[in-house]
């Protein structure tokens, strides 16, 4: 067959097209093979060549922006556009558009094709006229009863009769395919595309554009013509909906094992289903195992990106013990941590470890001889076998900290293979570690399929770091900057900032072979979710990077950032006192408001005086916060904690930081405001301090950052179909609203954290479209638990946002909360996804009596233990028919339930 594409796109100087196709004439889908096309006027451009046809009969093929022989731009890929029935003989010419990102590309993800759409899909159609026309048009937005149609000023079209309409094809949904016979077809050709109910045998929806038009096209014999990259415009209502948010380990079920699991999964599915919500979305589920302690609970520090957390495994999913003594064993510890109000995190994996253990030993020899064990191991052996072997050798050393091993302290490749080998001596828990993560893999499959059955997308959390003691900081540490530690500047959550002790990315050595490793951890992710979660996106960004030997994240720097001299400082007003500026501020007249009656106590142990002055430095064993920490490590008492913690603040007392490249160049200290360097400036210099200040942190790196993020951010949300959505809270840039939008991720909105400067609360109603709106998040107390944080604050929520009067109740009481989530279901967000618990507290007899007990995290302490449970069983929760009819109810009222 012969194949001529033709695209229009105006170039500019050095600039060309080339194309990149399935078939060896056009690269093999190669794109240092792409093909170029040739052009006249720089506009349109033209590929024509004869192609050998491929036994499947289907070519797919793209567009790339070419300049100085280096590709700048692609085609959004979601959708590539394949020719389908392609017959020797024939010419196929094909009238294409530039593929950017479609509008509303929520409407394109995995969420909505394979979970919300009910959309009923045709069955290919090969047939082909001598001279053949097809229009392609995308129209993801088709209810479950309609179908999209075509109708225009020619016979084949209904001459504009809506009894008459041409029907078209969805076989590759959610595009759309009519082929008419240009033998019949009379130039111009008007047309539009319309939705049509087949079961009411009626129009819903007219296009609302002018007419489409195609002039005289001269198709030949044995020709076809495609006309593609449309898509259909219609005055559709907004289409919202609602969902839960909770960690899997939080589920309780009679089937659990004292904390949730991927079956539990497939319980709150069908809860979510039932109450006419669209969307679950839980916290991150990678394997966490640092030092097989309640410490591991935290889910954000995984030691690998791709291995599911063991914790999760369904036992009963994974076989029955036919010992019956074991079995009576495990059913009786299953009833006792069944029972526990909150979750154990260290008797759960040491119980489902012997289990695996017994289990494995019973079932394991078949399971690895199936076919789907072979091919699940074929397709992960890339990760599979380094983490098996890690956590082998992190048991054997009693620590996951592979650089205190007494072998493979650094990764070895060979090595790695010898021992995962048949004949090595751990090669049986080698094996093991296999079965593990081949049945978790199985169920957390098995609960996706069960959301997309049941028109709920599953919504993962993507963390922003690794924990530094991990599988890819040992098998690829080029990808990271171990010296540092990324955290986040002082917010709602931490008055100190946030230091999460993952090393930070070395975001120039990704580039170089186009941020390979994120690609194949969002790749591996859309295998069990239709939407993810960035964490802390502004870390695409920029990141907030602390010094190793820090504990605080108040001395942290932006990176990357455009740090100051000494000379631009003094040039913005401020004459620069390096020693005074750059070194902990510590006077005799302070020392007692940060120490009280320990005073004498920490100037005699920890502190040196200047000479004669009434100055002081820290003595050289404690002139850091990580050594002071260290000192005080087994000192927890009340007093000893007051001197730490004002040590720590002495440390971070300063006015600039240094660059941790370049000395000579400094950073505003974040927060500096607060110190009592700052305090014993002149009126003059605070002002001036205040100006550069402002100046660095919300102006100075606006385009520098979007830059930045503009590098990998298209490449990695374009990556896989989830639905993207971007956790933007804190010291926002300008920036961060303007890519997002620009890629249509959906932002987070929280009321109680608003966005706009100087403003105590958000307004759901202007929210915008793509956005999650919540009313609480893991990171916060719960509606229940904020309202009795802050009676001041509570007073004016009641009356300027409620718009109650009178005195607030001293308990968020039910129809109080009803009325809040009401007022964020009727938000202009499209996704409004709430916590498991405020769903619950309108309900007096559901909701749980202990509120601080239903709060998950609290940011500001590095060792929280992870181990809220749900106070009601899935079993009982589905049968809750008051409160599940209610919410099905509210979300009706708010049309987050429409079909399309």
């Amino acid at each position: 067959m012969t194949l001529v594409t033709q695209i229009e796109y105006r170039t500019s100087w050095g600039e060309e097209i080339r194309v990149v196709g399935s078939v060896p004439e056009m690269g093999g889908s190669d794109i240092v093979k792409a093909c170029p096309l040739t052009t006249s006027d720089g506009v349109i451009w033209t590929f024509s060549k004869d192609i050998s046809v491929p036994a499947s009969g289907n070519i797919e093929y793209r567009y790339i922006l070419f300049k100085s022989g280096m590709p700048v731009r692609k085609e959004w890929n979601a959708f590539p556009r394949v020719i389908t029935g392609c017959k020797n003989g024939i010419i196929y010419r094909c009238r294409d558009s530039w593929k950017g990102l479609p509008p509303q590309q929520l409407f394109f993800s995995s969420a909505y094709i394979d979970c919300w759409s009910r959309c009923k899909m045709s069955k290919p159609v090969t047939h082909r006229y001598n001279r053949s026309l097809i229009i392609k048009v995308y129209a993801p937005r088709i209810g479950n009863e309609c179908v999209l149609c075509i109708s225009g000023n020619q016979d084949s079209l209904g001459n504009w009769d809506i009894q008459k309409v041409a029907k078209m094809n969805n076989a590759a949904f959610p595009e759309w395919t009519v082929e008419l016979n240009a033998a019949n077809l009379i130039f111009p050709i008007e047309y539009k595309f319309l939705i049509y109910n087949t079961k009411n045998d009626e129009v819903v929806e007219w296009e609302n554009t002018y007419n489409r038009t195609i002039n005289d096209l001269q198709i030949k014999s044995k020709e076809t013509v495609c006309i593609s990259d449309l898509y259909a415009n219609f005055n559709l209502p907004l289409w919202k909906v609602a969902g839960t948010a909770i960690p899997v380990f939080s589920l309780r079920s009679n089937e659990s094992f004292g904390i949730g699991d991927f079956d539990d999964l497939k319980k709150m599915i069908s809860w979510v289903s039932r109450t006419d919500q669209k969307i679950l979305q839980i916290l991150p589920i990678n394997d966490t195992s640092i030092t097989n302690t309640w410490t591991d609970s935290y889910p954000y520090s995984a030691i690998s990106i791709y291995a599911l957390h063991p914790l999760y495994m369904s036992l009963g999913k994974l076989g029955l013990l036919r010992n019956k003594k074991q079995a009576e064993y495990f059913s009786q510890k299953q009833k006792e941590l069944n029972a526990l109000k909150q979750l154990d995190y260290e008797a759960v994996n040491k119980l489902k470890w012997e289990y695996f253990s017994l289990v494995f030993k019973q079932e394991g020899e078949s399971v690895l001889n199936s076919v789907e064990y072979q091919q699940f191991f074929t397709a992960n052996e890339d990760w599979l076998q380094s983490y098996a072997v890690f956590c082998v050798l992190r048991d054997k050393y009693k620590t996951a900290n592979f650089r205190d091993w007494k072998i493979l302290s650094e990764y070895d490749s060979k090595e790695v293979e010898r021992l995962s080998s048949p004949k090595s001596s751990i090669y049986e828990q080698i094996e093991l570690i296999y079965y593990v993560q081949y049945n978790l893999h199985k169920q957390l499959s098995e609960a996706s399929e069960y959301a997309v059955e049941h028109g709920v997308a599953l919504k993962g959390d993507i963390p922003i770091g690794i924990n530094r003691n991990s599988v890819e900081a040992w098998t690829e540490p080029h990808y990271f900057n171990l010296n540092g530690q990324a955290g986040a500047p002082p917010d709602d959550f931490s008055v100190n900032g946030q230091n999460w002790g993952f090393p930070t990315y070395n975001w120039d050595v990704m580039a170089k072979d186009g941020y390979k490793w994120w690609m194949k951890r969002f790749q591996k992710m859309a295998q069990y979710f239709h939407a993810y979660r960035i964490d802390h996106i502004l870390g695409f960004f920029r990141i907030w990077e602390i010094p190793i030997d820090a504990v605080h994240g108040l001395l942290g720097q932006f990176s990357p950032a455009l740090p100051m001299s000494k000379t631009e400082i003094e040039q913005r007003g401020l004459y620069f006192k390096e020693d005074l500026f750059t070194k902990p501020y510590i006077r005799e007249y302070f020392l007692a408001d940060v120490f009280g009656n320990h005073t004498d106590e920490v100037k005699e142990k920890f502190l040196e005086r200047d000479g004669d002055s009434d100055a002081y430095h820290l003595k050289p064993q404690f002139d850091t916060q990580k050594k002071v920490e260290a000192y005080f490590a087994d000192k927890m008492d009340a007093d000893n904690v007051w001197i730490r913690d004002g040590l720590y603040s002495l440390i971070s007392d300063v006015l600039f930081l240094r660059d941790h490249k370049n000395p000579n160049l400094y950073h505003p200290r974040i927060s500096a405001q607060f110190e009592y360097v700052y305090k014993m400036l002149s009126q003059y210099d605070k002002d001036a301090f205040n100006r550069i200040y402002d100046h660095y942190y919300y102006y100075r790196h606006n385009e520098f950052w979007k830059d930045q993020a503009m590098k990998k951010l298209p490449k990695l949300a374009q990556s896989t179909h989830m639905l993207v959505c971007g956790e933007d809270l804190g010291m926002i840039p300008t920036c961060v609203n303007e890519v997002m939008d620009q890629l249509q991720i959906l932002s987070l909105e929280v009321q109680r954290m608003p966005k706009q400067r100087n403003c105590e609360f958000g307004w759901p109603g202007n929210y915008p479209f793509l956005s999650v709106c919540t009313i609480s998040s893991h990171d916060t107390s719960t509606l229940r638990g904020w309202w009795e944080e802050d009676r001041d604050r509570t007073q004016r929520y009641f009356n300027n946002i409620l718009g109650r009067q009178g005195m607030a109740p001293e308990h968020a009481t039910p129809d109080i909360c009803e009325q809040v989530i009401c007022q964020h279901l009727s938000s202009s967000s499209s996704l409004c996804i709430l916590t498991f618990q405020d769903w619950l507290s309108i309900d007096a007899n559901k909701r749980n009596d202990d509120i601080e007990g239903e709060r998950i995290n609290v940011p500001a302490n590095p060792h929280r233990y992870w181990r809220y449970r749900i106070h009601v069983t899935l079993e009982d929760l589905l049968k809750a028919d008051d409160l599940n009819n209610k919410i099905c109810e509210l979300i009706h009222s708010a049309n987050r339930d429409r079909e399309f």
